[in-house]
């Protein structure tokens, strides 16, 4: 072996048992391998960055932030409610949400696609009486097996893609990887769905972000093309059952209705009263049509406080005119773009004690909307920019994010834990629908450079709001798009010095003693048991240039081990950290570190027994 050799095998080595320790976070262990590669001179300093300008960097950071439009804009909500069986038995319930969790897992980050559907997991579970990780698990598994579908599917794939690229042979299409990735994600959903029963342990459920919150007393007004219009409030009630809420009040024509009776029809230009946890809040509007009341705007009368209390409210409930005024808010809204939801606790002697909505003037001073309010154990009779809020509640407040600190600031309040709130607008579903679309088609069709179409795409998605322009960068992963861009320059480093071509012999030589089919087993297998214990794409970025080396040493199609790296490092069952859903489901199942593998084990066990025939098959050697 030559120095550099040497020298560039010590830092691989340290960086996967740095990885493996998990003592510091991926992004800076890539960082420390790339400098330490460029001061021992195996990287050139003029290449030491050009990994961040990658095309597979560009399109996984591009493919987060049309991810997050589709998730924000309830496109994924109203797909949930269409697929998903509402009173089915378990096996097709679970089945319905796995399969649809690794569909979504295709074309968006999987990541998000299970941080979307575990509150319909956990719902689900309750509706079963079945542990809640007994759903979980074979969601966090099924949404990981969907992204290895397509080349968006997951990072791992784009990287592949890319070292194919760097060699000449051009990069995959964006459905290269559905032939065997397809079968294996079928197979993989089909056993999770029927054999999680008996080899998930029933383990109780740890809290969530360690706080309940409770329910949000929320006050929807009632378009006239709503699905609640004409149903009567005990029907209404049937249906947002499902969601774990209830409706507490009704105000008809401007009067309150504390007691309303059940048999009473819901009309278009009601207020509805519903008591909702947060997370259901986008489940409900969007399910029955609805609109937060406090997001329309009031007359002058009302936001000044005057008529408050006196059994009538100054509202219009001429239905036109509601239109009207839901049409100006969100054309408003939809101007500035930078409209956020916050949940704020109100701190003891806060000077928001005894004073409402109302009183606070939350338009006219902030610019604000008091979407909902959550007071343990208590309702009120009031309406809610009447109710005198108190220390302890809850606030859900929507706005520009800069006024709600202010807000907060003056005020007594601090922000929770960070949620997932969002409330569905069913035309930038459409149009995050339609921006995803065009750029999977632009890339699948070879009009444009992945990375091109899917650029064009954020740019769309910021033009059109559905990602607002604030929350583009929010939106990006930066550990994962700087651990990739610092370990692509590192992998060229282990091609140019010779060493993935040492590496790839020693494989061939010494364990697959010259068989191909044993290399390509070999391969797969090294790269599952990598990618269980440090970061998925870390592992591709690493054995791509073994792949590659193993191939050419054979003499054989180097497409078929970069293949296998793509499915291997996209099979992480064993541990809790080898992929962040993985990690996701570990409090909220109650799950301990041992409980995986009882699971992930014969999984990964059928992933190898479909994966191998089939990539002799549709990448022949």
């Amino acid at each position: 072996m030559s120095r550099d050799q040497i020298e560039i095998l010590v830092i691989l080595t340290a960086t996967v048992g740095m990885f493996l320790w998990g003592r510091w976070r991926h992004d800076m262990v890539a960082a420390g391998a790339l400098l330490a590669c460029v001061v021992a001179g195996l990287v050139s300093t003029g290449e030491a960055f050009l990994g961040f300008g990658h095309p597979a960097v560009i399109t996984v950071a591009c493919v987060l932030v049309l991810s997050r439009g589709l998730q924000t804009s309830g496109a994924v909500d109203a797909l949930t409610r269409l697929v998903l069986p509402a009173k089915a038995g378990m096996v097709l319930s679970l089945a319905s949400l796995v399969g649809l969790g690794a569909v979504l897992s295709g074309f968006m980050n999987n990541v998000g696609a299970m941080a979307l559907l575990m509150p319909v997991a956990v719902q689900m579970a309750r509706r079963l009486e079945m542990p809640p990780g007994r759903v979980l698990m074979p969601l966090a598994f099924g949404t990981i097996l969907g992204g290895m579908t397509t080349m968006i599917g997951t990072p791992p794939n784009l990287i592949v893609s890319g070292f194919r690229a760097q060699h000449g042979a051009g990069s995959f299409g964006m459905f290269d990887f559905t032939p065997v990735g397809l079968a294996v994600a079928v197979g993989g959903v089909t056993f999770v769905v029927l054999a999680g029963r008996w080899l998930v342990p029933a383990r109780k459920q740890a809290g969530i972000e360690g706080f309940e919150s409770g329910a949000y007393l929320t006050e929807t007004r009632v378009p006239k093309d709503s699905k609640a219009v004409g149903l009567t409030l005990l029907e209404l009630e049937e249906k947002l059952g499902e969601a774990e809420a209830q409706v507490v009040g009704l105000v008809h024509r401007g009067v309150r209705l504390t007691a309303p009776n059940p048999r009473r029809k819901v009309r278009a230009g009601d207020i509805v009263v519903i008591e909702a946890e947060a997370e259901v809040l986008a489940t409900v509007l969007s399910s029955l049509g609805l609109k937060l009341e406090e997001a329309t705007k009031p007359d002058k009368a009302t936001e000044t406080g005057e008529g408050e209390g006196k059994g009538t409210e100054q509202h219009r409930t001429d239905e036109t005119d509601a239109d009207a005024d839901t049409q100006e808010e969100e054309s408003e809204a939809g101007s500035s773009g930078e409209i956020t939801l916050v949940e704020l606790a109100v701190l003891p002697g806060s000077t928001l004690s005894g004073r409402s909505a109302s009183d606070l003037l939350l338009r006219t001073r902030y610019g604000l909307n008091l979407l909902a309010l959550s007071r343990q154990g208590q309702r009120s009779l009031g309406r809610l920019r009447a109710m005198a809020i108190r220390s302890g509640d809850l606030l859900l407040l929507q706005g520009p994010p800069e006024a709600i600190s202010e807000f907060a600031a003056d005020n007594g309040c601090v922000p929770l834990a960070e949620r997932d709130l969002r409330i569905p607008d069913r035309r930038k579903a459409w149009a995050a629908g339609m921006v995803m679309a065009f750029a999977i088609g632009g890339a699948a069709l070879g009009l444009l450079p992945a990375a091109v179409s899917f650029a064009i795409g954020v740019l769309a998605s910021m033009a059109l709001r559905t990602v607002p322009p604030r929350a583009v960068y929010a939106a990006i992963d930066w550990p994962v798009i700087v651990l990739l861009g610092a370990l692509i320059p590192v992998a060229g480093g282990m091609e140019s010095t010779g060493t993935a071509d040492l590496i790839a012999r020693f494989l061939m030589d010494y364990v697959a003693q010259g068989h191909p089919v044993v290399a390509l087993a070999v391969i797969l297998a090294v790269t599952m048991f990598l990618s269980d214990l440090m970061n998925n794409a870390a592992t591709a970025a690493v054995m791509c240039p073994i792949a590659i080396g193993t191939a050419t040493a054979l003499g054989v199609n180097a497409d078929t081990f970069l293949m296998a790296v793509a499915i291997g490092a996209s099979c992480a069952f064993l541990t809790p950290i080898g992929h962040q859903n993985n990690t996701l489901i570990l409090g909220p199942g109650g799950f301990r570190f041992g409980d995986y593998w009882k699971l992930g084990l014969p999984l990964e066990v059928i992933v190898v027994a479909i994966a191998i025939p089939l990539l002799l098959l549709v990448w022949p050697l």
